[in-house]
């Protein structure tokens, strides 16, 4: 068990998503982990702390010291005994301070005392999440080395729709687990001041104004790197085809395109302000010649489609590529796939490529899951297990942060 004997303090602020700590809590004591609940006032207005001590089996925490007999809590001694400091929920109001080191209660003098690393798990209303000072708050606790653990979207108390649901527990004990098993760096906040191009999703060819040729990609992956590249700090470009994703990542800025000669366009324009480019989209390598902009009407008969090469992304920012520069593309091959994959890194002058093939089940369009290898231009080839998309993000990341 990744979590046996790891200590954990558990930090609750005022949010609704306090119910969810209950079942984290639980989660995280089944995994072996020590847990110490931390709770300020205003979370023990959503949950009380009798059921998070019931679920820990301790004593809750949240007064710097007892009235009854003056039993003092020390910030100091619990940010030294934690592994980590996991808040979850945290509001924006406990963020905003923890940001500019106020400390008016247990719980943020032990952040600002702790010698752990910290994972943070906002949880908000949409325009909360959006204002600015929050999102520069989210900036400033980043370059402080704490880890995001982006909010989800969807229905939220308000009735609104968006982003700032606290990520679901089961997801949270997943990344406390990545981290422990030395698959997630916390504490690092080592893309700060980078900008990088992520291109992801399928590519439209319009054949008339209703018909188009196209591909299955769901952009699920490209996405799941632009996101993984924002928590840990760097300003992404994120040129996306036709997909259903929505993401509201701060430092995400989404230029949407249809065709091959839209991403191409813009990817050549924004590759010379970044630092490096990862290249996840199924851009359509032909394009229909000829386009008309009334339905072709069917016959019966054979209809004929006379395609051209689309102008390849991948090769024309290989030849642009600074020495100050890396480019990534990716590989989805069903057969020869290594040697397909090492032309493609050879001829694009690719860093390294991602290879994944249809042959892998779980693995392709669509899913949530990928098993991919990593091929470098100096021959090295590293084989992944089957991940989920996030994970497989978090992996990719890694091997770009090198770079």
């Amino acid at each position: 068990m990744i979590l046996k004997d790891k200590k954990i303090i558990l930090g609750l602020t005022g949010s609704i998503a306090a119910y969810k700590a209950a079942y984290l809590l639980r989660y995280l004591v089944k995994e072996g982990a020590d847990v110490q609940v931390i709770m300020t006032p205003a979370a023990r207005e959503f949950i009380t702390p009798v059921t998070m001590s019931a679920l820990s089996g301790k004593p809750v925490l949240g007064a710097f010291f007892e009235n009854k007999d003056g039993t003092w809590h020390s910030h100091v001694d619990l940010g030294l005994w934690a592994d980590l400091f996991l808040i979850a929920p945290a509001s924006a109001n406990t963020m905003g301070k923890m940001a500019n080191g106020i400390c008016d209660n247990l719980l943020l003098t032990t952040y600002l005392s702790a010698k752990c690393p910290v994972m943070i798990a906002p949880a908000m209303d949409l325009d909360m999440f959006q204002h600015p000072a929050n999102l520069k708050n989210i900036d400033t606790l980043i370059e402080y080395g704490a880890h995001i653990i982006e909010p989800g979207v969807g229905a939220l108390a308000s009735g609104l729709h968006g982003k700032g649901r606290m990520e679901e527990p089961e997801q949270i004990v997943e990344k406390v687990k990545a981290y422990f098993a030395n698959e997630l760096k916390v504490g690092k906040g080592e893309l700060v001041g980078k900008k990088i191009l992520v291109n992801a999703g399928p590519t439209y060819e319009r054949i008339d104004p209703v018909r188009f040729i196209g591909n299955f990609s769901s952009g699920k992956m490209g996405y799941a790197i632009a996101e993984e590249l924002s928590a840990r700090g760097a300003e992404v470009t994120l040129v996306s085809g036709p997909v259903n994703i929505d993401t509201e990542q701060p430092r995400i800025n989404i230029i949407n395109v249809t065709t091959a000669e839209e991403m191409y366009e813009v990817c050549i324009k924004a590759y010379s302000s970044c630092d490096g480019a990862i290249l996840s989209a199924a851009v359509a390598d032909y394009t229909p010649v000829n386009y008309t902009d009334k339905k072709m009407k069917s016959d019966g008969g054979e209809l004929k489609v006379t395609l051209s090469p689309t102008r390849d992304i991948a090769k024309e920012l290989g030849k642009i590529k600074e020495d100050n520069q890396f480019l990534v593309g990716f590989a989805l091959e069903t057969d020869n796939a290594l040697e397909h994959a090492n032309k493609k890194l050879v001829k694009k002058n690719l860093d390294f490529i991602v290879l994944n093939s249809l042959e892998n089940e779980g693995a392709g369009f669509g899913v949530d899951t990928n098993k991919i290898t990593i091929v470098t231009k100096d021959n090295k080839i590293e084989d992944y297990p089957l991940k989920s998309k996030r994970e497989v993000a978090s992996d990719i990341v890694d091997r770009v942060k090198h770079l």
